[in-house]
């Protein structure tokens, strides 16, 4: 059984490594982005219930997936933290990934991205993000939310199972 967890900074390129993936090994693919928010203006992060039963529900309906996101509140849900620990071990990574890419790099990714139809309903409100985007991108290395470098890293490091981190981005 093959899932994985791929998390990093916003623009890291988790959901371009997460569709390859999951094109290449007939995974099941959910980007985190899609049940984190409340659709409102501006946008709200929903409970962590709320979220933690949509990734149950995928979870449950996919015995083989790539999940990405830079939610560590909801990629915890999905990491076994011990050897020993096997309650609902179906749902638990045994794989993770780590894009620990440059802050100027992602920005260069934000600035040439595609227009992510699931995220905004139109290139033009994309772009009108674009600067919030970059602020947030810069801010990784000093926050210390959910979405923080250090986050990230304490996921990384609590992980039991087959783990790398990726620094540099491949085409």
């Amino acid at each position: 059984m093959q899932k994985i967890l791929i998390f990093g900074n916003a623009a890291a390129g988790k959901s371009t490594l997460a569709k390859k993936i999951a094109a290449k090994q007939g995974l099941a693919h959910l980007d985190l982005d899609t049940l984190a928010w409340l659709a409102t203006s501006p946008p709200q992060r929903k409970c962590l219930s709320d979220s933690t039963i949509e990734i149950d529900t995928f979870t449950q309906q996919h015995e083989n997936w790539v999940i990405e996101g830079c939610y560590s509140d909801l990629l915890e849900l999905l990491i076994n933290n011990s050897a020993t620990d096997h309650v609902n071990k179906k749902a638990f990574a045994n794989e993770i990934i780590y894009l620990d890419i440059t802050i100027n790099t992602c920005i260069t990714h934000a600035e040439n991205r595609p227009w992510e139809a699931h995220k905004y309903p139109s290139k033009k409100a994309q772009d009108d993000n674009l600067a919030m985007l970059i602020d947030w991108i810069k801010a990784y290395d000093t926050r210390t939310d959910t979405f923080s470098k250090l986050a990230h890293q304490q996921l990384y490091t609590r992980f039991v199972g087959k783990k790398k981190t990726i620094t540099t981005h491949n085409k």
